[in-house]
């Protein structure tokens, strides 16, 4: 399960900050690290997209599949233009394939491209 942080971005728009959904993970080995300032600056500036989390929302080292630091499943770029994530939204976009939770992300980029 994956927690939404942020919503102002074209990803993320169709989703709420604190949603929870359901996203597979299929990395098994590998995290995203950093060292404390760098931690310091993306939470601060509002660069986690999400964080690994219960299906109730709440973070623990028990909802973090790989150990990633601070439970970050995703980032974005300092413009908010580009989104680095590693679970598969891609697998979760229709419920033939278990699940629709990927779906508001790809919804999210389109809206943004199709915005007048």
């Amino acid at each position: 399960h994956l927690r939404v942080e942020q919503t102002d971005t074209p990803f993320t728009r169709r989703l709420r900050v604190g949603q929870v959904i359901q996203i597979p993970v299929n990395h098994n080995e590998g995290n995203w690290t950093a060292g404390v300032d760098h931690l310091q600056h993306i939470e601060k500036e509002g660069l986690v997209a999400f964080r690994y989390c219960d299906p109730e929302g709440n973070v623990s080292d028990a909802a973090n599949p790989n150990g990633a630091v601070n439970n970050v499943a995703g980032l974005f770029s300092e413009g908010l233009n580009i989104l680095g994530m590693m679970p598969h939204p891609e697998r979760v976009c229709e419920a033939i394939l278990g699940g629709t939770d990927g779906r508001a992300i790809f919804q999210s980029i389109i809206d943004t491209v199709l915005e007048p």
